[in-house]
């Protein structure tokens, strides 16, 4: 299990490169990923992109829920968004968007409600499919990662804000949020 890469770590702002021959190596990296991902406590993961554990190459994985498989996505490519936006989650969920490389830093990210997504699969076959709610928001922010884009520069840019977690005197979680000057 590999360490996952905080913040202001260079390689979460950097381009990463497509993954040329699905060999051994790259193998070991999706198992890796998997790994990181599964031990991701606090938050539980939904998603992880290769640079968040130090590889600079274009894989992410996915795994919405507990109970979901784990997807993988090697060199993925949107060809397609819907042009309507969401608030980043689906309504019932009202949760905000985080990340494991910026850990306890929230907030809302407007993005398509769905997407079509071409990629390799571990078996190097190309697939083409669309992904809708969550799912769709998952696959944006880990593709935002693949070209060294943070979630929290979304927000800013959609001139959103940023809430940290803290804990009140009962120890209960709260959302203060950031002030930016």
């Amino acid at each position: 299990m590999a360490s996952v890469v905080l913040t202001p770590d260079p390689i979460l702002t950097q381009k990463s490169k497509a993954v040329l021959k699905i060999d051994k190596k790259v193998l070991e990296l999706i198992e890796e990923l998997k790994k990181t991902l599964q031990q991701a406590k606090k938050p539980k993961g939904v998603g992880l992109a290769a640079p968040q554990i130090g590889k600079p190459w274009q894989i992410f994985i996915t795994r919405p829920t507990l109970t979901s498989p784990i997807q993988v996505f090697i060199n993925p490519k949107i060809t397609w968004l819907s042009k309507e936006l969401s608030d980043g989650v689906p309504k019932k969920e009202k949760k905000l968007e985080g990340c494991l490389s910026i850990p306890e830093v929230w907030g809302k990210v407007k993005r398509a409600k769905a997407l079509r997504l071409r990629f390799l699969t571990p078996d190097g076959r190309s697939q083409e499919q669309t992904f809708s709610g969550l799912m769709a928001t998952i696959i944006q922010h880990e593709m935002d990662h693949l070209e060294g884009k943070l979630f929290t520069s979304r927000v800013l840019e959609q001139k959103g804000k940023l809430y940290k977690s803290e804990k009140d005197k009962e120890e209960k979680e709260i959302l203060e949020e950031i002030k930016l000057t």
